[in-house]
């Protein structure tokens, strides 16, 4: 039974091209050095199912133009790695899966992440103080705790602790059959406790935001490094921020280490 990713956006907050930018990569003609927010999509097969299951992983403000892209008809739930903007303000265009599907949506995350989510979007979650009857998102809120893992579907879902910077967020194991992918953006410092959640890992998606130091995200060496010490059979490089040119840097890479892009579907048989 078959697993894959689908990297909807791999750039860094502002995004690339970035506003008044006129630098070599935010006008560069190759279509892999344009980057919208972070998102990915996780689709796999379920003997239960007559569909396709398909999560996805964060909300980017592109999140309408990124399931366009991919033909998105319907989702299955969303996990939050964080509640920066980067990362949900694409959460009013659930409502419409929740037309195509006539469903509510599961969201899921850290309680002081959906204490956020619900803050921000009070609007959406607090619909009956709303002055009009507008047309919001149907969500389900569902807390997750680090490192308990969730069956979602018959795959397992393991919230992962990562650090950005001060703050702490989740990244995710995906446990299908036998095949492994770890999601680890945002990061700077990965606690001791995550390590053993990140070997034995077909692929892994991390942060490599830039070659210079950053003091909430990973740089290119720093992501190399950890790579070197888990050892995944495939690892992918993901919010990247114009410092970085894909056809610079990838041939550059060690074996089996890529820059991911917008758009690259990834599957595992």
């Amino acid at each position: 039974m078959s697993i894959s990713i689908t990297f909807l956006g791999t750039g860094t907050s502002a995004g690339i091209p970035m506003i008044a930018c006129d630098c070599s990569v935010c006008t560069s003609t190759d279509p892999r050095d344009h980057r919208s927010r972070p998102s990915i999509l996780i689709t796999y097969d379920s003997p239960d199912s007559a569909h396709p299951i398909q999560y996805i992983v964060d909300t980017a403000p592109e999140l309408r133009q990124q399931c366009i892209r991919e033909n998105l008809t319907r989702i299955d739930g969303v996990l939050y790695t964080h509640a920066h903007a980067d990362h949900i303000l694409g959460l009013d265009d659930l409502r419409r899966f929740n037309a195509a599907m006539d469903a509510p949506i599961t969201i899921y995350a850290e309680s002081t992440v959906l204490e956020q989510l619900h803050r921000i979007f009070q609007y959406v979650f607090e619909s009956h103080r709303n002055i009009n009857k507008s047309f919001v998102a149907n969500l389900i809120s569902q807390p997750i705790e680090t490192y308990e893992p969730l069956n979602l579907q018959g795959t397992t879902w393991t919230p992962l602790r990562l650090m950005h910077g001060r703050l702490p967020i989740h990244g995710f194991r995906i446990d299908h059959q036998s095949h492994s992918i770890a999601y680890c953006t945002d990061v700077s410092t990965i606690p001791p406790e995550t390590y053993p959640y990140l070997y034995d890992l077909d692929i892994l998606v991390i942060d490599a935001l830039r070659y210079r130091h950053h003091p909430t995200h990973l740089t290119v060496n720093q992501a190399l490094e950890i790579i070197d010490r888990v050892k995944p059979k495939q690892a992918y490089f993901t919010h990247i921020t114009h410092d970085i040119q894909h056809a610079d840097l990838e041939p550059q890479l060690p074996e089996n280490v890529y820059l991911a892009y917008d758009g690259f579907t990834l599957s595992l048989d």
